[in-house]
């Protein structure tokens, strides 16, 4: 089972069974014509990648708070309720401009109050966010009165090849700048579960908490990458890092510095992945590509001709091999373009032009928007993808899914946790996220919901 640790400081993946290859190649043949020393690109980028300390406000709970019956012991004959307190965390960001344009991870800084940048290991700035995107954990921020830094050039990370050397720079553990060097194990991995639109960089470049936000950089010293993430069964470095490649950041960053938010092309599909079951019941010449399994009547592919059961094999003459691949070219290419579609209908290969929409912010994320008054935010329990992330059995038929929680809110101080599914709120069974929601608008201050969590239900009480 994979899940991921959330922490303030770097995500965290937990796994049985992936491996890498950890050997590191002999710096003589990590170089090639042209390119620089390990020590050469160490030398010129340090400076460009910055400590972020972010502060944000919590609570304090003993872990009798987690359980509803202590909970509510304690609110009427205890102690009193749990204070507020405030959490500081370390990250990594990279100076991508002169006066203070920093990219870095949402994650970094969630819910923070406060940010300080840390630039050289001395000069200490204030931050401002600019934007944010959660749904691929990026940030973009602005260092108030600065001037004169050194910002790090932008590469091409289409063009890395497996088995280039690269360099991660990063701040793990607080500890101050460190720089490590690995290779390029793998590129385009878009199913590993941490966000809405993935295409990482694997690397086997150490990873550690802190380095967060910090620079995946190539032998030409130019920015190839944002590292985000880790694989592993204790917490620390195991040999898979995750970065965001800098093809994907640049056009995010450019939209969050424009508009403050990130605007994402819509086809109007459901699509899944083919297996080799699916290529002989419908008759599909191939297994490489992706079926499109409904399309929305109002949406761009019904306006130009694709059809359930069509499976895209290239946008744009670039091959989808996966779901997550065609989600990521499609919302690249951003609202109101133009893209070409190659797929094959009846075993004949076809093409069209489509002209996409803005994706609808209800479209955006498999989430409802958060609720104020219990601090969740819920998941249609078939929604692409939610079954595998939280590994939840087709057994059960109805329901919804917590995707994300308040740490300060009700339903995580009542002991709910992402993943969970309520099958029932205030005695009615969910059938959907609408339902969800009309309950918690019609009903009183005080939930009973009934969960299943890891094979088992329980009931759990969340008062507001």
């Amino acid at each position: 089972m994979v899940g991921m640790v959330g922490g303030f400081c770097a995500g965290l993946l937990f796994s049985a069974g992936w491996r890498t290859d950890t050997t590191r190649p002999a710096l003589a043949q990590a170089t090639r014509a042209g390119a620089l020393s390990v020590a050469d690109v160490a030398e010129r980028t340090v400076a460009s990648v910055v400590n972020i300390s972010a502060t944000r406000k919590a609570v304090s709970r003993s872990p009798a708070f987690a359980d509803p019956f202590f909970r509510e012991f304690f609110r009427h004959f205890g102690p009193g309720m749990p204070s507020p307190r405030r959490e500081q965390s370390l990250g990594s960001g990279v100076i991508v401009s002169s006066d203070g344009l920093v990219v870095t991870n949402n994650h970094v800084i969630k819910n923070a109050a406060r940010i300080r940048v840390t630039v050289a290991g001395k000069q200490e700035y204030v931050a401002k966010v600019v934007g944010k995107d959660p749904k691929s954990d990026l940030a973009v921020l602005r260092l108030k009165g600065a001037k004169n830094l050194k910002a790090i050039n932008f590469g091409n990370s289409d063009k890395l090849r497996l088995g280039d050397v690269v360099v991660a720079i990063g701040n793990p553990f607080g500890v101050g700048q460190t720089v490590t060097m690995g290779i390029v194990s793998a590129k385009g991995r878009a199913n590993v579960g941490i966000v809405d639109y993935e295409d990482f960089i694997q690397t086997d470049a150490a990873i550690n908490p802190g380095n967060s936000g910090g620079a995946l950089i190539n032998m030409s010293g130019e920015l190839i990458g944002i590292n985000t993430a880790i694989l592993s069964r204790t917490g620390g470095y195991q040999g898979i890092g995750f970065a965001i490649p800098s093809n994907m950041v640049k056009p995010i960053m450019g939209s969050l510095l424009k508009r403050g938010r990130v605007i994402r092309g819509w086809l109007g599909v459901s699509i899944q992945q083919v297996n080799r079951d699916l290529v002989r019941a419908l008759g599909l010449p191939t297994a490489e590509g992706v079926l499109i399994s409904d399309v929305d009547p109002t949406g761009p592919a019904r306006r130009a001709g694709l059809k359930r059961g069509d499976l895209v094999v290239k946008i744009n003459g670039q091959p989808v091999s996966s779901v997550g691949r065609l989600r990521n070219l499609v919302a690249s290419a951003g609202a109101s373009a133009k893209i070409q579609v190659e797929f094959f209908r009846r075993g004949k290969k076809l093409r069209s032009t489509v002209r996409l929409a803005e994706l609808p912010p209800k479209l955006g994320s498999n989430a409802a928007p958060r609720t104020g008054k219990l601090g969740l935010a819920v998941a249609e329990l078939n929604a692409q993808g939610i079954r595998q992330k939280y590994n939840i059995p087709l057994r059960l038929k109805y329901g919804v899914v917590v995707v994300q929680l308040d740490p300060s809110g009700a339903a995580a101080g009542a002991g709910l946790r992402e993943g969970d599914v309520i099958l029932e709120a205030n005695r009615a069974k969910l059938g959907s996220v609408r339902r969800f929601s009309e309950i918690l608008r019609n009903a009183n201050r005080k939930y009973l919901f009934l969960v299943y969590r890891q094979g088992a239900t329980l009931y759990v009480i969340v008062q507001n």
